[in-house]
């Protein structure tokens, strides 16, 4: 049981390639690499946005859809995920706005991001996070991570336990 001695409070940050980018890549255009004209000239195609990781042990590349309830804020992390054989890419169908908490590892206090404007995000392989924090609305992510032999879902218990609270 946690006492309330034990709680700590996060604050939300904007979510940002430079801030994020010790977790993994933001995926929007304007963190395109190169943009380009396609589909005789009718699209324009945002190049490169994520470095997907899903060759290791023989894995393959999985595209998925998750629907996520949404959370009300205040909300408690008690516990933290990562994938140590394979990056996982979460890009938002429906544009509602979702929390991302991440940490360096189990011991440091997590960093929690607001996604809006329907960004994305790619957490490199074994990034620690917290799974989908939906706001507002149920919503659908389509899923880019790895499938294939050996253990890839690493979870752990949090030392403390840790409050998003309301923006």
């Amino acid at each position: 049981m946690t006492r309330a001695e034990d709680n700590a409070s996060l604050v939300i940050e904007p979510l940002t390639v430079a801030a994020f980018a010790a977790f993994g890549d933001v995926i929007e255009s304007a963190a395109a690499r190169e943009i380009y004209p396609v589909n005789d000239g009718t699209a324009q195609r945002f190049h490169d946005l994520a470095e997907v990781d899903t060759s290791s042990k023989d894995g393959r590349t999985l595209i998925s859809i998750f629907r996520a309830q949404p959370r009300q804020l205040p909300f408690a992390i008690r516990m933290l995920e990562r994938h140590p054989l394979g990056s996982q890419a979460f890009i938002p169908l429906l544009g509602h706005p979702y929390l991302i908490a991440v940490s360096e590892s189990l011991q440091q206090r997590p960093r929690v991001f607001l996604a809006d404007r329907g960004q994305g995000v790619n957490y490199r392989r074994g990034t620690w996070h917290h799974p989908l924090i939906a706001l507002n609305a149920l919503s659908d992510f389509l899923v880019i991570d790895r499938g294939g032999g050996g253990h890839n879902c690493d979870e752990a218990e949090l030392p403390v336990r840790y409050i998003i609270q309301e923006m």
